[in-house]
């Protein structure tokens, strides 16, 4: 996807429309907990702004029920506050993305300023699109895309051209992702920088990697990563599979797993993937299991099939030990999904030492891809984020990509 880029976008004296994805996490008090998308995102507006840009953002933030007065939690306030802590500039604000007061606002804005709208999503126009798959023939009604095209021109009235900086999102057609840059004249229609990078990164990891190419697939159900592993079958030179998805292999295999995660209904697709995996397809071979997923535990190392009594919960040193070497030799590695339940001590010991060596690996030379939310949270956990290649910031995202689909809000942007 060779897109235009921000940097090849004229932004001086413009209004520069930026679709960001500042769904960070909040506490019950409102505070953000992590601002890494936001610290992200902080390229792309920097340069809009040192070039004499007006950059007017937008975004949405949880899954508000579209009472602005109700979920006022979900509020973007916190994150234009951020902006200016990062920035040191000022960041203004407004109480909705459109009408007359958001509209004056942008419009008002100097060369150099930054403005934030309110949380897109408390206007449900911004998601109808999802609303047209519970319709006959899954199609909007009449009234429904009278909705979504009043939202989008409310929208693109704020901006002269239009950045989407949002990669998170970039696998839904929601308005402001899809409809809002069609109404932007063409020449005007690029990519921010982290879009840029995640397309790099990604497409690079997949379609021209630096070989061996090794995919590391771990999470809870084997149904979250069909698609990304048939993709991937056909492209990589190891797959290593870990996390509770790997217990539904081990049941399509006939092995006992005890208590462990299992998709009953997805054994026959699990036995599929075992044949035309072959010799590509790792699967664990000892687990660190326990009766039940509890702090503080002390784990029983189990090697092959698992007593009825207990449940895998993290893969085994032995595990560990054959990832470790297919890793060593990796050139590439895409890594979506922890390999065991990372969030829960002593659990976390497989995906903590798995992610020390996705680091060293880097340090060596390989490009090293991790996608995925929970797999980011946890090479965050391990303090090792800024020695990966890359860390992507879109879970579902990354995922879509890696399957091999088409991203319709970046299709539509200019060509380089």
């Amino acid at each position: 996807m060779s897109k235009k880029s921000v940097r090849d976008l004229p932004v001086k004296g413009l209004r520069v429309l930026t679709r960001a994805d500042f769904n960070v996490p909040l506490d019950e008090q409102g505070n953000i907990t992590n601002d890494a998308r936001i610290r992200m995102f902080l390229p792309t507006l920097n340069h809009i702004v040192a070039n004499g840009g007006r950059a007017i953002l937008m975004s949405h933030l949880g899954r508000p029920k579209g009472d602005p007065a109700a979920d006022r939690k979900y509020s973007l306030r916190p994150v234009a506050m951020r902006i200016e802590e990062l920035t040191g500039r000022s960041c203004r604000f407004v109480e909705d993305c459109i009408g007359p007061e958001a509209l004056a606002a942008s419009s008002d804005l100097k060369d150099g300023e930054t403005l934030l709208l309110e949380n897109l999503r408390f206007h449900p126009a911004e998601t109808i699109i999802d609303e047209a798959k519970k319709n006959p023939g899954g199609k909007l009604t009449p009234a429904q895309d009278e909705k979504r095209r009043f939202f989008a021109r409310a929208l693109a009235a704020h901006g002269d051209v239009y950045v989407n900086d949002a990669f998170g999102t970039c696998h839904r057609n929601h308005v402001s992702m899809y409809d809002v840059p069609q109404l932007i004249p063409k020449g005007g229609r690029a990519v921010g920088f982290l879009v840029e990078k995640e397309l790099r990164y990604l497409g690079q990891a997949v379609d021209s990697p630096k070989r061996p190419l090794v995919a590391v697939l771990g999470g809870a159900k084997v149904s979250d990563k069909i698609g990304v592993i048939k993709n991937l079958l056909k492209k990589v030179d190891q797959v290593l599979v870990g996390g509770a998805m790997a217990y539904t292999f081990w049941a399509a295999q006939g092995r006992r797993i005890g208590r462990s995660l299992c998709e009953p209904d997805k054994l026959d697709l699990a036995r599929e993937l075992i044949q035309s995996g072959g010799q590509k397809l790792h699967l664990p071979v000892d687990s660190v299991a326990a009766p039940e997923l509890k702090p503080g535990l002390r784990p029983q190392i189990v090697e092959g099939d698992l007593p009825d009594d207990l449940m895998g919960l993290d893969i085994g040193p032995k595990t560990f030990d054959m990832f470790r070497r297919l890793i060593h030799d990796a050139g590439t590695i895409v890594w979506n999904g922890p390999v065991g339940a990372f969030e829960v001590e002593p659990f976390d010991t497989g995906t903590m030492a798995l992610a020390r060596q996705m680091a060293d690996a880097a340090g060596r030379g390989a490009i090293v891809v991790v996608g995925g939310g929970d797999t980011a949270a946890a090479v965050e956990k391990a303090g090792l984020a800024e020695r990966m290649t890359h860390v992507s910031t879109g879970g579902g995202a990354s995922l879509k990509f890696l399957e091999g689909k088409k991203f319709d809000p970046i299709e539509i942007l200019d060509e380089a």
